[in-house]
């Protein structure tokens, strides 16, 4: 018999998944990784033995509380999403451990993308406190209010509480006695207007949270095709930063190395981080460059910004998007950056 988290040793798997596999014990013969388990790297083997079978393995993930990716489809519709963005945020979700029955915060939840995902990770017992002071108008072609009233007509509607305020004025009505699980900030800290906002999150989070889970784009790419993403996304938030008010989905690109520094000195300490890498049906890098490559964006620059070194900058900025994108070629898919996953306790 062979333990199959020794076969995972040199596989880069998150402490989760490294917890089931030290569980399974089986016979060395191999099997190629099961396209249901794809959130598991894919270059490891399932060892088996004619008393293993798939099934028994899809109830050890499922009795840890992670959620399968076949189910994304399901969720999707539940949120108006198309099932590629769900099946980003499952993996985010499994990355961070989400269990049945946990309470769960999650700060700037737009349209509900992640809210779904979190509400079916924490089952009947759990519950998600969601929150975002955006208007309730705000999207096309379908709104805030508009999203989150259609999830909350589907089953998850019970564990789910929708809150149209600011994350700090919903923390100050926050029992200390009575701390969340964990607070989620997925894909939200580019929409800040500063850092300084970030970090008075993470103040006001000391007491009222066990973790704090954080996901946003790590500013580096596993792939040649995610290059344009990455420049854009700087060239956007160099441009937004000269704005003095901005509805800019990248506002303040902060880095992981900085989210980590102003979570440290919030006191919260770096437990756990990996790199997610999107699949290619994620379209984000696609809408990113898109808005960067137009003439719009040349009269944003016009508009904004009076220095005549920055505007140039700016222009150079975006040629070098444009420059990338030549590099890829013109049959070439834009693809979505990394993703970078912490956990902070």
């Amino acid at each position: 018999m062979r333990n199959l988290g020794r076969v995972a040793e040199d596989i880069p798997v998150s402490s989760t998944q490294r917890l089931l596999l030290s569980r399974v014990s089986a016979e060395t013969v191999r099997r190629p990784l099961s396209e249901e388990f794809s959130f598991l790297p894919f270059q490891l083997f399932l060892i088996y033995s004619p008393h293993l079978t798939i099934i028994h393995l899809k109830c050890l993930f499922k009795s840890y509380g992670m959620l399968d990716l076949s189910a994304a489809l399901t969720i999707a519709s539940k949120c108006q999403h198309d099932s590629n963005q769900t099946r980003h945020r499952i993996n985010l979700v499994n990355e961070w451990q989400i269990q049945p029955g946990f309470r769960v915060l999650e700060i700037g939840c737009g349209q509900g993308e992640c809210t779904a995902v979190l509400a079916t990770a924490v089952g009947s017992k759990g519950y998600v406190d969601a929150v975002d002071p955006a208007s309730l108008d705000y999207g096309a072609p379908v709104t805030l209010g508009q999203a989150q009233a259609h999830i909350s007509k589907t089953d998850l509607g019970d564990r789910i509480n929708w809150n149209q305020i600011s994350p700090l004025d919903f923390l100050m009505s926050v029992d200390e006695n009575s701390p969340y699980d964990v607070a989620v900030l997925a894909h939200s800290i580019w929409y800040f207007p500063s850092q300084d906002i970030l970090m008075d999150i993470l103040r006001a989070l000391r007491r009222k949270a066990e973790r704090v889970c954080i996901a946003e784009y790590a500013l580096s790419t596993s792939t040649l095709a995610a290059v344009p993403h990455v420049l854009a996304a700087l060239t956007r938030a160099a441009l937004e930063a000269y704005k003095s008010v901005s509805e800019e989905n990248i506002q303040t690109a902060l880095a992981p190395a900085r989210i980590t520094a102003i979570a440290e000195e919030m006191g919260w300490k770096l437990i756990h981080q990996a790199v997610v890498v999107p699949e290619e049906g994620l379209l984000d890098g696609t809408w990113e460059v898109g808005t960067v490559k137009t003439e719009e964006f040349l009269a944003e620059i016009e508009s904004a910004v009076h220095d005549e070194r920055v505007k140039v900058l700016l222009g150079s900025m975006r040629d070098a998007v444009l420059n990338s994108l030549a590099t890829l070629g013109p049959e070439a898919t834009v693809r979505t950056m990394d993703t970078w996953v912490a956990q902070f306790k």
